[in-house]
């Protein structure tokens, strides 16, 4: 080969390797960018509205007499999958109620992403909660081999607010649904309340109801992308319930539920373990992932925020424990509520805080999304066949017509209008404990960067990101977006 053409190969060979190079993604940076803060507070009619327009000047020291939040945006943690809420049976049977300008205003206020507060996450129930008017299922009592499964108990109310959801979010709505208690002749205990156990000659039977019911949900136009085990798997309630220990929802994943949803062509469906408080998940998971042939199954871990029901604290390190333990696994936050309403605290502002602060804590230790309980409950904090009356982020009153927006609406919102699908957690971190923030790194290249402040006095803080800085100011309870 002539030397002139051996050289021009080269050339050749080179062009196409540099084609072939990723594209290397721009560093994030602070360089000419304004910050945009959104503001909610108590005592006020801030309610996330946009209070300043900052800049960032040259970085300086901070002292040990100043407040701080720390942003790096080069370390980057989890993949944010979504915030949201359950559409129950007792949200859609209130729903149905409102007029139709309300019905506009409430899908609006949550799954508009200008409108309202955009959630992109969404979980329903398989068969009845104790936020159902009632018990009910799929199939008639006995039927084993399931050839009476229908969901036209669900084409009713829920089903139809579903598909208003979904088309309010823009055609996409990531959805997800776990069922409280499989028919009462398939448990220990014969009857759907009460906890029980799953009997073992019925865990085909109980498997292939997942399979029924994420079909069915699927040719309505409702893709289901997992399920959950089961509901709080070590609570005996008063309302729909069973009883999974650590092992046998292990085997049950494992031999039956993993290997039937695959057989049906239904492998792309996530599995979802535990669902249940943070205080025994540590165990859960060490249980689970330890087997693996049951953890390849398994997408992650959902837990809820009910531990405090024994009297101490939330224990968020255990959610960051499993993430350190596990950190190829997912990690989902898929119900909270305020519990026994009372319509005097409509607008305790506690509540709202409440929200924050597991929120702040959950993503910083590792969560992908976050779901609340019922999006909508009436003035009564139900319908609940069990009496087990809570707290939602929007109530309806039925004798009036009218809406009730609570301050956990706004504080969930501080995080569902601006972190967007697919963001990366970045490095967040405060100096001083009056304060709590997390920051996200949105696709687009804008920041999120939430922060709370739980005190009664208003805070000047420096918002410092390498070489550059802004002095924000927060008043006393409340809690901010800033967008840079």
């Amino acid at each position: 080969m002539k030397k002139n053409s051996l050289k021009a190969l080269c050339f050749l060979f080179s062009l196409a390797a540099f084609a072939q190079q990723p594209k290397t993604k721009k560093e994030f940076t602070t360089h000419g960018k304004k910050i945009t803060v959104y503001t909610t507070a108590e005592n006020s009619n801030l309610r996330i509205t946009s209070t300043d327009n900052l800049t960032f000047t040259a970085a300086k020291q901070p002292l040990e007499v100043e407040t701080a939040v720390f942003v790096e945006p080069a370390k980057k943690f989890q993949t944010f999958i979504g915030i949201g809420g359950a559409i129950t049976d007792a949200s859609a049977e209130i729903f149905a109620k409102l007029s139709k300008e309300k019905q506009t205003e409430f899908l609006n206020a949550y799954y508009d992403k200008q409108k309202g507060i955009g959630y992109s996450l969404l979980r329903t129930t398989i068969q009845s909660s104790d936020f159902s008017s009632g018990s009910y299922s799929y199939i008639k009592e006995g039927d084993k081999e399931l050839k009476t499964f229908t969901i036209e108990h669900d084409r009713e109310f829920r089903i139809p607010l579903i598909k208003k959801a979904i088309q309010t979010a823009g055609g996409k709505l990531m959805t997800y649904a776990a069922p409280w208690s499989p028919n009462a002749f398939m448990k220990s205990n014969g009857n759907v309340l009460k906890g029980g156990t799953l009997l073992p000659e019925y865990y085909q039977t109980w498997a292939n109801f997942y399979a029924k019911f994420i079909k069915e949900y699927e040719k309505e136009g409702i893709p289901i992308w997992g399920t959950s085990t089961q509901n709080e798997p070590m609570a005996v309630q008063t309302w729909e319930s069973c009883i999974y220990t650590a092992e046998a929802e292990r085997d049950f994943i494992k031999n039956f539920l993993g290997p039937t949803l695959k057989k049906e062509k239904l492998g792309n469906v996530k599995i979802i373990a535990w669902d249940h408080n943070r205080d025994l998940m540590n165990y859960r998971a060490n249980v689970i992932y330890s087997d693996p042939e049951a953890s390849k199954y398994v997408w992650g871990m959902g837990f809820h925020w009910y531990e405090t029901w024994s009297g101490g604290s939330s224990m968020f390190e255990n959610v960051a424990k499993v993430n350190e333990a596990y950190p190829d696994k997912g990690l989902m936050f898929t119900e909270g509520c305020v519990e026994k309403f009372d319509a005097t605290k409509y607008q305790f502002w506690g509540n709202g805080e409440r929200y924050g602060i597991s929120m702040i804590n959950d993503f910083n230790n590792g969560t992908a999304g976050w779901t609340d309980w019922n999006i909508l409950l009436d003035q009564n904090g139900g319908p609940n066949h069990v009496g087990n009356f809570c707290f939602a982020p929007i109530h309806a009153d039925t004798r009036t017509g009218e809406l009730i927006y609570t301050p956990s609406y706004y504080y969930i919102g501080h995080f569902s209008k601006f972190i967007r699908l697919n963001a990366k957690r970045v490095s967040s971190a405060v100096s001083r404990s009056a304060l709590l923030s997390t920051s996200f790194l949105n696709a687009d290249g804008t920041m999120a960067t939430i922060v709370m402040n739980q005190t009664d006095k208003a805070i000047d803080y420096k918002l410092i990101i390498g070489a550059e800085q802004s002095v924000v100011k927060i008043p006393a309870h409340a809690i901010q977006t800033l967008v840079y």
